[in-house]
């Protein structure tokens, strides 16, 4: 069975532009935290940590350089209904951000939706 992929970044990550110390995606930790409350949504999807410096080559290959903000859900090409909601590109629909994902997640999965 091929599975959505959602890519996390790693958290305690350097980021000199935003000054010094390490930091931690608030986005990708509510997806972390979305995960932790619903366990079986591992089982139903490709999982994967990619590191916040660009490029970010695995975000690349499945939706291409213009595409690598994370954390984001890449559904597979073999899905021909995407949902009207979703972004495009490479011939591929994806969802961006903890809120756009939390929602897809919610219908596909049938898991609660995010509170407004």
């Amino acid at each position: 069975m091929i599975r959505p992929v959602l890519f996390v970044l790693r958290p305690s990550f350097a980021d000199p532009k935003a000054g010094p110390g390490t930091y931690f995606c608030p986005h990708s930790a509510t997806v972390e935290g979305l995960l932790s409350f619903h366990p079986e949504l591992r089982e139903r999807l490709d999982v994967r940590y990619v590191d916040f410096a660009k490029p970010r080559r695995a975000v690349i290959t499945e939706i291409g350089e213009a595409n690598q903000a994370c954390p984001v859900l890449v559904l597979p090409p073999e899905w021909t209904s995407p949902p009207a909601n979703g972004r495009c590109a490479e011939g591929r629909t994806f969802f961006v951000g903890a809120t756009e994902i939390a929602t897809f997640l919610a219908e596909w999965a049938g898991i609660g939706m995010p509170h407004p």
